[in-house]
């Protein structure tokens, strides 16, 4: 089936008592067991397994061309349990431009426990091979990497990756499932803040590991996700099973109406660079396509010319585009990255990172058109 098709269908739970086309939601913790003891419907507890998170997983795996995927209470929820799977002393290389959150996690709470980490240009083959020492477990991918867009070649480190036994590992958020599928390009695993835009309303946190195959590792996720009680409630798992059946035609619109706000963008005096892999100008663009073939994605980061306060002030003036963090919604955001992530944050003063929204295109531009030139 094609993805359209795919994403409607594969979530599908069949109503055994009235029949209903919306799925039921299990709002219960425990299930009952027949005389002898066993579970006839294969659920215990819902910390264990319930019917919508079920659902939600066998739906995320499909759309990702893997076998089994895990769902979490977040995106750094999921993230951890990737970097749980290793032993004190193993080694994690991570991009050195990329969701700053992620590298803190490793930092700040994995490092105290024994995990060593580093970071390394993504973008440069050489340095990633370069960076791999005899501990090192699993190379850690982010591409599109947030906040500035680089784009890393999948396909080449999984080479590199695999030739010294190295898992590969790609956070797959700001593409979705629709527009990019690293496993497609031998990753093994595939990380979603499902949040972001497989939730796509900005009212439901979650996050998804998906794995290529069944493995040592996809059974140590699954332990940590039962025994740390990382799961993610039935609810939550309906909404983004929800969101999954539209995911396709929101994809299409974010990314027509980015790539047409990114060209505008490209040409206002009052911008210094727009990041976006989708313009012929982007040094990625031929990578963007090959990985990317159906759209970049409706994400954008724009350089004002300008410093710091320039940057902040046309934020200030955006009257659709509301600040805020996160990404992914029907609604277009504005984000000063450098503010959110502190001090010791490598993004640019003067960049501005768009989520771009399913409004009306002219719309969006003709806010930022006053936005900028009124700053």
């Amino acid at each position: 089936m094609r993805k359209e098709t795919l994403a409607i269908h594969a979530t599908h739970l069949q109503d055994e008592t009235a029949a209903s086309i919306a799925p039921p939601v299990f709002l219960t913790t425990t299930f009952e067991r027949s005389e002898d003891g066993s579970y006839p419907k294969g659920h215990m507890y819902s910390r264990n397994s319930n019917p919508n998170r079920d659902a939600l997983e066998k739906g995320l795996a499909q759309l990702e061309g893997g076998k089994i995927a895990f769902v979490f209470g977040s995106g750094l929820a999921a993230v951890s349990a990737v970097f749980q799977c290793m032993k004190s002393g193993d080694h994690v290389l991570m991009p050195n431009v990329g969701y700053y959150a992620s590298y803190k996690l490793a930092e700040e709470i994995m490092g105290p426990w024994g995990l060593q980490v580093s970071q390394v240009d993504m973008t440069n083959l050489a340095a990633i091979e370069a960076a791999i020492q005899p501990e090192t477990k699993l190379i850690w991918v982010e591409t599109p990497a947030n906040p500035l867009l680089t784009l890393s070649d999948i396909e080449a480190i999984c080479k590199i990756a695999h030739a010294h036994n190295i898992l590969v590992g790609v956070d797959n958020t700001l593409t979705s499932p629709i527009l990019q599928n690293p496993i497609q390009f031998g990753a093994d695993i595939v990380m979603h803040a499902t949040t972001k835009y497989i939730g796509g309303h900005s009212d439901v946190l979650g996050g998804a590991v998906i794995f290529k195959e069944a493995s040592a590792w996809s059974e140590r996720v699954k332990r940590v996700q039962i025994l740390m009680g990382a799961t993610q409630n039935p609810l939550d798992c309906y909404l983004l099973a929800r969101g999954l059946k539209t995911l396709p035609l929101r994809m299409r619109e974010h990314s027509k109406n980015a790539l047409e706000l990114a060209t505008h963008l490209e040409k206002h005096p009052g911008i210094e660079q727009v990041h976006y892999p989708g313009l012929p100008s982007n040094p990625n663009y031929d990578l963007a396509i090959k990985q990317m073939p159906n759209g970049q994605s409706g994400m954008i980061s724009i350089q004002i010319k300008g410093d710091e306060a320039k940057a902040r002030k046309v934020a200030n003036r955006l009257q659709l585009f509301q600040q805020a963090t996160s990404l992914g919604g029907v609604e277009s955001l504005v984000e000063h990255r450098r503010s959110i992530e502190g001090p010791e944050s490598k993004t640019p003063g003067n960049l501005l990172r768009l989520s771009i929204g399913l409004e009306h295109v002219e719309d969006l531009w003709e806010d930022l058109n006053q936005a900028i030139l009124g700053a």
